[in-house]
This record gives structure tokens, sequence and C-alpha cells, in this order.
């Protein structure tokens, strides 16, 4: 497979990249050449070209007039003219984008240039992919990267928007697929542009490269920050950003200014991108710089803040891991952080973090589990969160201790194999499962169902590639979509034809490379729900904590609870108020409210008459307790052997098969039980 990317906008080079050079020389760029570099090292890949435009400017470096640009032996840069030698910032990108296109068009007329497939980073490389394929019938995928729709809720400027929000609405519209890399994005930033189609939109989680720091390293970082302070060995309180508004640096300095327990104990250490003084550079870049040196001089903070004009990646890694051995934080305090990658880069040297909770850093620190979420425009509530991490010495262990473990989860070359499977996918279609109909479907549940054992996995995976005429594929979870197709592709298990989502409340059916909503059993179980009533009727239960907003869903309602318990309690809340639901209790900690006709039970009947199977010829497979209607109402019911205590009594009846094996080890085991119980039931009828 032949990869070409697409990124026009920054100073993209091959490393050491000078990030914060210019305001759009972030982080996309570490993201572009991560990817590229894992991909072009997978043996099924010939080669990856990363296209961006041709400029000469001497601040930036004659390597960007250089139209060839080897990285390795199967990555390179290839560098456009597109008649226009200059830098251009992004706004300005879109006046030549036509020379730059016809450029492109010109360079892939050779037959042994054009790739197999496109990624396009930003909308602007959209509009370009997307008239490649129309001239040569490659497929695009597109990451976005940072909306429009987040900026302009964060600073307001609606009108000055309107292109960019037109140009990211037609880039959705358009793609063959979407890659976006927290939840967050996927399901909420992506799904507010009309265009917009959950079934497109695929969650691959970024990986980083982190370098253990050298001692010279150590010391040339500890070199570059005391020149500012009069205390250098005290906790450190890092950020990282370049200096643009979004960024929200002032708000930190404020929140640094206005806590006494950070400043008698700790110092601010900010690498605000690359200067070489404060009057250069872009507009923006130098109103930032200036707010935040009036703000060091109106609140004295002399010899407690630095703040260096230039900084390497070495410098990067050495004071995180300088941060780390000080006790310290690090801090992302951006009005709308869009995914937040130093977030996980702090994690991997074990740096706990105080982060904006606007955007994808939701999902990172939920996931990582290593600091405190925070309002970035609430400078006290940065400050104390801050506070709290370095004066409470068993917090930031914790916090520490979880992001070493967790982080090893994000990593460039899961990512890689996420990304080859999508391409394929795109490039070789699979057929379309109603063009004949099935013998059986396996609808099972994902979380410590399908995943748990990567072998088990696998061998799933390949019967069910064996025997995908036969059987069809299908999973019930808890989860959203795009969490549920997030999951199946980290294991490698294949694409289902459907997905019954959010604990039996949505169902989509696959449609190509899309993803359908089933709008009839949406109709069906929207009779008689009222979010209002529900919320109300519930308010003074106590121990019901609501989870957080995305995972609040059109029929659904789900809170954190203490125990079983809880679920009597709300049942008996929901009968006195006089509404009518279905309470679903899992995991010890997990409670859903949803619609009376909803659940994954009722979806599984809804598919089998979609797909004209009778329920016996249905096999579905779980775990705990929000499997239990599933596996009650289904005569091939499987139950795997690391099932829940809260499916023990579900797990006794006399047509569920216990599996010996746990996880999908376990499913293929009743699968294949299933199969020969079928087998011998026809062959009695037969002989009858």
């Amino acid at each position: 497979m032949k990869i070409m990317t697409i990124a026009l906008g920054g100073c993209l080079r091959a490393p050491p990249v000078a990030y914060g050079i210019t305001e759009d020389t972030g982080g996309h760029i570490t993201y572009v050449l991560g990817a590229a570099d894992t991909l072009s090292r997978n043996p099924n890949v010939a080669r990856v070209d990363i296209v961006t435009r041709r400029f000469e400017h001497s601040a930036y470096g004659a390597i960007h007039a250089q139209a060839e640009e080897w990285i390795s032996p199967r990555l390179r840069i290839v560098r456009i003219q597109s008649g226009n030698p200059d830098y251009l910032a992004k706004e300005d990108l879109a006046r030549d984008r036509p020379g730059f296109l016809a450029a492109l068009l010109d360079h892939l007329a050779d037959p042994a240039q054009r790739p197999d497939i496109i990624h396009a980073h930003f909308a602007d490389a959209a509009d370009v992919a997307a008239q490649v394929r129309e001239v040569y019938g490659i497929p695009f995928i597109y990451t976005a990267h940072s909306l429009g729709a987040d900026k302009c809720r964060a600073d307001g400027h609606g009108l000055q928007l309107a292109a960019r929000l037109a140009e990211e609405d037609r880039a959705i519209a358009a793609a063959d697929a979407i890659i976006a890399s927290s939840r967050d994005e996927c399901e909420r930033q992506l799904m507010a542009y009309p265009s917009a189609r959950a079934g497109r939109i695929n969650r691959l989680r970024p990986g980083i490269a982190v370098a253990t720091p050298s001692a010279s390293d150590l010391a040339s970082a500890r070199g570059l920050i005391a020149p500012f302070l009069r205390d250098p060995d005290r906790p450190m309180v890092l950020s990282i950003a370049r200096p643009v508004q979004k960024k929200n640096l002032l708000t930190l300095v404020e929140a640094y200014a206005g806590n006494q327990v950070l400043r008698e104990r700790t110092n601010l250490v900010l690498l605000a991108g690359l200067r070489s003084g404060l009057l250069d550079g872009e507009a923006e870049q130098r109103e930032v710089m200036l707010g935040l040196v009036d703000a060091i001089d109106r609140h004295d903070l002399h010899g407690q803040i630095a703040w260096p004009r230039s900084h390497t990646r070495a410098h990067v890694d050495a004071l995180y891991a300088l941060a780390r051995r000080s006790g310290g934080v690090f801090v992302n305090p951006a009005l709308v952080e869009p995914y937040g990658l130093t977030l996980i880069e702090a994690a991997a040297h074990g740096l706990p973090v105080v982060a904006t909770r606007e955007g994808g850093p939701q999902d990172i620190v939920a996931e990582l589990e290593h600091g405190t979420l925070v309002d970035p425009r609430s400078p006290a509530e940065i400050g104390a969160a801050a506070a709290e991490l370095v004066t409470r010495r068993d917090r930031w262990q914790a916090c520490s201790t979880n992001a070493l473990r967790n982080v090893r989860a994000m990593n460039w070359d899961s990512y890689a194999e996420g990304f080859m499977t999508l391409a394929q996918r795109l490039i070789h279609p699979r057929p379309d499962w109603r063009a004949r109909s099935p013998e059986r479907l396996l609808l099972s549940d994902i979380d410590n169902t399908l995943t748990g054992c990567p072998a088990g996995a696998n061998r799933l995976a390949r019967y069910l590639s064996r025997h995908y005429a036969t059987t069809r594929f299908g999973v019930a979870t808890g989860r959203s979509l795009v969490e549920a197709r997030r999951l199946l592709l980290e294991w490698g298990l294949p694409e289902p034809d459907v997905v019954v989502s959010s604990v039996g409340t949505e169902i989509y059916w696959r449609d190509g490379d899309d993803f359908v909503p089933d709008v009839a059993f949406a109709t069906r179980i929207a009779e008689g729900w009222d979010t209002a009533a529900i919320e109300q009727a519930l308010a003074g239960i106590p121990g019901l904590v609501p989870q957080a907003t995305i995972e609040q869903r059109a029929f659904k309602r789900s809170y954190f609870v203490e125990g079983p318990e809880a679920a009597p309690l709300v049942e008996a809340g929901l009968r006195a108020a006089g509404v009518r639901a279905r309470v679903v209790f899992s995991h010890s900690r997990f409670l859903d409210v949803l619609p009376v006709n909803a659940g994954k039970g009722n979806a599984m009947h809804h598919v089998s008459q979609v797909l004209g199977l009778p329920c016996e010829r249905v096999i579905a497979a779980g775990d705990s307790g929000n499997d239990a209607d599933m596996l009650t109402a289904c005569p091939g019911a499987v139950v795997v052997a690391n099932y829940d205590e809260d499916l023990a009594e579900v797990a006794s009846l006399d047509h569920v098969y216990r599996a010996r094996r746990a996880h999908a080890g376990g499913v293929l085991e009743g699968l294949l039980w299933h199969t020969r119980r079928h087998a011998r039931m026809e062959a009695t009828d037969v002989a009858a």
C-alpha cells in the first residue's frame, strides 16, 4: 500500500521540528510525523509521502525550499511548488490552493507517484484530497485536528469563522472516513456539523515518541530555566503551548499569582513557542507574549516564573522529567483543547496534570487517571487544583503511578494497525451484508466478553472471517457507536454488520463504509420517554451520581452508584413519580435508565426481525448485568467464564451455555456449541 498524507500549514520538516516558530507549527506536525513514521515501517506499506507546500523563508530554514526530503527509506516529504514562494499563515492558504492543487495533480500524473489512500489533515487539505479523488478515484481519510466550531464558542468570533465552518462541513461531508483522537472530538465536536454522520467517524488514539533524557539533557534544561528563578529546586508547574489566545497561558499566570501555596512553594515554567524577542513573530504571538510579561510584572513574579525564548525537543523531555522529580505538575489551561497531546507526553514521564475540561482532555484524563479537570476560565480553580497535587503527596503519587501504567495503551503501533485496517476497508470494500441471508447471527457484548484475551479475540476473528457467508456478526454494548468500533478495531475484531449501542437504546446498520441509525427502532422506543421527568424523579435519591454528559444519550440516563441496593430505590422513585422506564444495573457501579421498550433484549428481537432470522438462530453472548435481558430472552445464550456476580442467576438458566473459557475464547466456544446444537436439531427434524 502507498499512503499520501497532505498537510499544508506550518513548517513541516524532518525532526527536529521548531515547534512554535509560527502559529501553525504545532501539535498536528507531531501527529503527522509520528503516524507517517510508524506506517512507513509496516511491512504492508511500500511508501509514505507527506505532501506539503514548498516555500522560502530565511528565518524558518532552507529545507522548506527543498522539493524532496527523505526521512527514512520508505518515508519522504514532498514539497509542492504552488507558484507562490512565500510562507503563508493558515488564514492565507486559501488563495494559494488552486495553484497547489494544479501542481499536485501534475505530480500525480505519473502513476508511480499515486497513492492508494490519502490522509488529509485540516479542511484545506481535505478539499485538495476531494479534488484529487475526482480525477484519480483515490479515497481519502480526513482528520480535523482543531475545529472552528469550538473556537467560535470559545472566543465568540462567529462571523470571522463562517467560511472556515462551511469548509469544515464540506470536508466532513466529502471524506470517505474520518479519524479523530478523542470521544469528545468524535461525538461532540464533529457531530455539531450538519453533514456529520456518526458511522463515518473513527476514533484512533495517537501515540507519542518520548525519549528518556540523558544527564546532559537534564543539565541543559536546568540551565535553560535557572537564570529566571531564585530557587530552582522548588516543585515545577510546567506548561507547554504555542503563544496564541486559545491556549490561555495568561489565565495560568493569573492562577499562579492568585494562589498563595503556588507562589510560596513552586516555580512556574512556560515554554511558549520560539521567539528572538517580544516584538517578532505574528501579531497574535506578540499580543500574547506582551500580556504574559505584563502579568508577571504586575504581580511581581520575577524570580518565580521562567519563560525562555527558545528550546529544543530534548529540553521538552528533560523538563517533563525534572518536573516529575521535583514533585510538580503539568498544566494545560486551554480554552478548548481538541485533543491534548502534551497531557499524554506528561503521562509518559509520570507527571500528574491539571487540564482544561473543554474538549479532548476529558477523555485523556479519564482514561489515564493522572490528574484533575478544571474550568479554564477560572484562575482560582486552576490554582487550587495545581496546589492540591503539589501538597497532597498521596494524590500526586497515585496520579503519577496511573500515568505510567495507563499510557502504555496509547502508542503509534496500535494507531498504525487501526489506520491500515480502515484503509484496507476503503480500498477493498466488504460485500453488502444484505446480499445473502445468513444462517445465524452472533450478537455479543464487547467489554470483558470480546475483549480481555488477545489470543481468543484472534481465533474468533479468524472464524468469523471464514464463515461470513453463514454467520453474521453484531455487537450489543453499553458503549456508544464510536467507542464500540474503536474497541473492536484495537482488538483486531471484524467490523460488525449491526451495532446495538448505549445499552440497547440505539441500533446502527453497516452500509458500505458507513453505519446508519435504525430509525424504526428509535421511533418505537421513544413512546412515553420523558428525560426531564426521569431526572426530576431521581433528583433526591442519595448516592446517585450522574455520569459525564457524553454518556447521556437521547434514550439513556446513566449514573454511578455504590452498589446493587440503588436499583430498587431508583425503580421506587420512578414508580412514585408515575414514570415508566427500565432500570439496568451492571458492573457493581453502573446504573442506566432506559425506555420501557429499549434494552439489549428488545434490540436483539428487532435485529433478528430485520434479518429475517428466528430468535432461535441468534447466539447472544455476555458477561454482566446489562446483558441479562438479552441472555434471558435468547435461546442461544452464552455466558463467558469470567461473568460478573450480577449475572449468576441468568447463568444458571437451562438454555444458557456456560463457557469454560473466558472472554472471546468463551464466545467462540459457545458459538460452536450452539451451531452444533442447531445441526443436531435439524438432523432430528429431517429424520422425523
